[in-house]
């Protein structure tokens, strides 16, 4: 299985791009502003998006996704994610004020999109036998990560997240486990910032990652575009043993 980084930003300019990625070809997790990356008619094969949260960063490109492919497709786009966040995004985006409830359009018998709850611990198989598990996560809204199982081996994405004890007794008995994608959003300097607004700066990340008993390959996310070299230098010092990379727009990871 294969996973595609189309944005991995904890902001833009430039080359940069929030959070999505391609999980083969008809699932994406998280629409944030990396989802303009693909074609029309790679949006249109799009079958599943699974959100981790409800934060801009995270959903911003998936009203203009469906509104671009809706008509284009046979059956509704399903969004995953826990009921907070769906109710979050009934509420304060598809309300026919921010934008239209393609719930409703072109009608509530066949519409172009669906929502579905998946909560913490609750797992769902895909066609390509994919499994995803919703994983625990704390963040300023309800918030969770996700398990990728292709069947031979696991992908784990956190989400947006502070420290987090639940999180590694569930990583930890993980036999497969190929790779963790965990946020970084800010500097060591800016540490308060991190903890109110439930982020993680390096020296918070180094504890957690103590916390992890199975050798993995770890990939940082959600680096703020104006402090990128400064927060991957910190990274390199304070969490050295873990041998952390910087996750990049167009990289494709195997598992």
């Amino acid at each position: 299985m294969r996973l595609k980084v189309l944005g991995c930003s904890g902001g833009i300019g430039g080359v940069q791009r929030t959070t999505s990625f391609l999980l083969g070809r008809h699932t994406l997790i998280d629409a944030g502003t990396g989802v303009g990356e693909l074609s029309v008619a790679e949006m249109a094969q799009i079958d599943q998006v699974f959100l981790t949260h409800s934060h801009l960063d995270h959903i911003a490109l998936l009203p203009l996704l469906i509104d671009t492919v809706g008509a284009m497709r046979s059956q509704p786009l399903t969004v995953y994610a826990s009921a907070a966040t769906l109710d979050a995004l009934g509420k304060h985006i598809f309300n026919w004020q921010i934008w239209p409830d393609f719930r409703q359009i072109p009608s509530a018998a066949q519409p172009f999109m669906r929502f579905c709850a998946l909560e913490v611990g609750e797992s769902l198989t895909l066609p390509d036998k994919l499994t995803v598990t919703a994983l625990p996560a704390l963040h300023t809204v309800p918030a969770q990560g996700y398990q990728l199982d292709s069947g031979q081996g696991s992908l784990v994405f956190t989400g947006d997240t502070t420290v987090n004890d639940s999180l590694w007794p569930i990583l930890n008995q993980m036999d497969a486990l190929r790779g963790l994608i965990i946020e970084t959003a800010f500097c060591n300097r800016e540490r308060e910032l991190a903890q109110a607004s439930r982020h993680l700066c390096p020296a918070m990340l180094a504890v957690e990652l103590a916390k992890l008993k199975r050798p993995t390959e770890v990939y940082i996310t959600h680096l703020k575009p104006g402090e990128i070299e400064l927060t991957m230098q910190e990274i390199s010092e304070d969490a050295a043993a873990f041998h952390p990379k910087m996750l990049k727009n167009g990289q494709i990871l195997e598992f």
